[in-house]
């Protein structure tokens, strides 16, 4: 009597337990190889998609500015903060992020979704009683989302890239608060995209004129030959939150009930 106990059916449970047997959706070592990083960007970009459109949201006023400030810190950085708030409670009331207009909402205010300039403008958001989101980072030193972006609208990302590109693609405008190196990154992304025709001609407001000035000589880099003194064109300053609101509507931005159009990637 043959007592071979290695037939097929005896050793299954090798085949069952191998890595090469998990279904691919469900094999997170797989998922999380180098091979399969051109999918995880699709899946951030794809997961983040479906959530706005889910909510009406077709276009955004993106708030940039420094994690590092606090709403009782030291210096500007109180004015900062405050006037951040302000902005964004009133561009959510007069910008139509409240209105749910044939299933869409325009200029909703979007955020890094950190603390500092970007807790105050998802605060003010909230206070006017419209949503906001908020675009998370994973980082080293694990960042997280401030306590006021709407829970359904706060994403956390992996990729500089593919946050960055979220933070673009809808934006109606953007208003950059003083920062330190992300805040000049993400805003000089925006201005190369302006001035390199990769993006609409959206709005750019910098606020607190004397700290931009201060950081960076816009006229040195005409005079040097380093830009076009009509690329100084591409930003205006203000000093207020009614100041932001006026110069991102004489750049063209349209609030409730002027039917504007949504931005084009």
């Amino acid at each position: 009597m043959n007592d071979d106990t290695t037939t097929p059916a005896a050793t299954a449970s090798a085949q069952t337990a191998s890595p090469s047997y998990r279904l691919a959706s469900l094999d997170q070592d797989f998922l999380l190889g180098d091979s399969m990083r051109g999918i995880r960007f699709l899946l951030e970009y794809a997961k983040a998609d479906e959530a706005l459109r889910a909510w009406g949201v077709r276009s955004t006023i993106v708030v940039f500015g420094s994690a590092r400030v606090r709403e009782n810190g030291p210096g500007q950085q109180a004015r900062w903060y405050a006037q951040a708030r302000a902005f964004a409670r009133l561009a959510s009331e007069r910008g139509g992020a409240r209105v749910h207009n044939h299933g869409v909402r325009d200029n909703v205010i979007a955020t890094g979704g950190g603390p500092g300039i970007m807790e105050a403008a998802n605060r003010g958001a909230v206070e006017a009683g419209a949503p906001t989101i908020g675009f998370n980072i994973t980082l080293p030193n694990e960042q997280l989302p401030n306590g006021w972006s709407t829970p359904n609208l706060t994403f956390r990302f992996h990729y500089f890239a593919m946050r960055k590109m979220h933070l673009a693609m809808r934006a109606n405008a953007l208003v950059v608060f003083p920062g330190g190196f992300g805040t000049l990154d993400e805003l000089f992304e925006i201005l190369t995209l302006r001035q390199s025709g990769k993006a609409p001609q959206i709005p750019v407001v910098l606020f607190d004129e004397g700290y931009w000035r201060s950081v960076v000589d816009f006229e040195q880099l005409v005079d040097n030959g380093m830009i076009d003194a009509a690329d100084l064109d591409l930003f205006r300053f203000a000093e207020d939150a009614e100041a932001v609101w006026d110069q991102l509507l004489a750049q063209g931005l349209q609030g409730v009930g002027e039917g504007q159009a949504p931005p084009t990637s």
